[in-house]
């Protein structure tokens, strides 16, 4: 189990990277577009939906990238996006997701789905993958701190195996990466000077914060509907949703704070 999760890791790590960087923008779109519409349809299945209105729910979310992705609404998009994972869906999880309101859970789908695409597909090559990496540090900082000291339960209902200490970790990798970034990256270096040393290590801990919560959020889409994994697409690793979760919260928001400091 862990050699296929490892080989299945190194080839989607592979073929993203040499997508990222040999496509043209476009052609990525399109490739964005498609991962937006096998999470909707895995969503669709969580949420209860049968298999012909689950189709249909990932080809309107596919079409509905594509619309707002040509539109000039895309800013606005991003800061709904930013409201609903900072403010509405703390209190969700707090207050318990359920399968009550399928239309609730269809519309968070969209919520999360959507925007995160959209990031995606704006942020420049390197910036994203910059990105990418500050969510796979948090991740790994995030298991082997749980790992090795975890004992305070996180959210216990949801995700058994999340420990505080594992989000202490995570965040204290984060910001290690974010000050290697920062003093490496020109672009970055030329911006993050002084006083603005403090907004943007805030910001790097809100993106591993925001990390922690899609991952949370996914685990309780999947409990609500007594599944394990939101799919079988990956070996070793589930779903689609199973390996973008933290990346739906956190690109809205690391977009919009990149074009804040002026790196975008």
């Amino acid at each position: 189990m862990f050699l296929t999760r490892v080989l299945t890791a190194a080839v989607l790590l592979t073929a993203f990277i040499a997508a990222l960087f040999l496509l043209e923008r476009p052609a990525f779109a399109v490739l964005v577009a498609a991962v937006i519409a096998l999470g909707a349809h895995e969503w669709g299945r969580l949420a209860g939906l049968g298999r012909v209105w689950t189709l249909a729910y990932a080809v309107a979310c596919l079409l509905l990238f594509g619309l707002l992705r040509s539109s000039g609404a895309v800013d606005y998009v991003l800061w709904a996006a930013a409201l609903f994972w900072i403010a509405a869906i703390p209190w969700w999880l707090a207050a318990g997701v359920t399968s009550k309101n399928c239309l609730l859970l269809l519309s968070a789908g969209i919520a999360a789905l959507v925007p995160a695409g959209l990031a995606m597909a704006a942020l420049p090559r390197d910036q994203l993958l910059m990105v990418l990496g500050l969510i796979w540090i948090a991740d790994t900082g995030a298991y082997l701190a749980g790992r090795a000291c975890g004992r305070r339960k996180l959210a216990p209902s949801i995700s058994p195996g999340k420990t505080w200490e594992g989000v202490a970790g995570g965040a204290i990798g984060c910001i290690i990466y974010a000050i290697i970034w920062a003093l490496f990256d020109p672009e970055l270096q030329a911006r993050v000077q002084g006083i603005v040393w403090i907004p943007f290590l805030a910001g790097t801990l809100l993106l591993c914060a925001l990390s922690v919560v899609g991952d949370l959020f996914e685990s309780a889409l999947k409990r609500q509907a007594g599944a394990k994994d939101s799919g079988g697409l990956l070996p070793g690793h589930g779903g689609v949703l199973d390996r973008i979760d933290s990346a739906t919260a956190t690109l809205p928001v690391a977009l919009l704070l990149m074009q804040a400091i002026g790196a975008i």
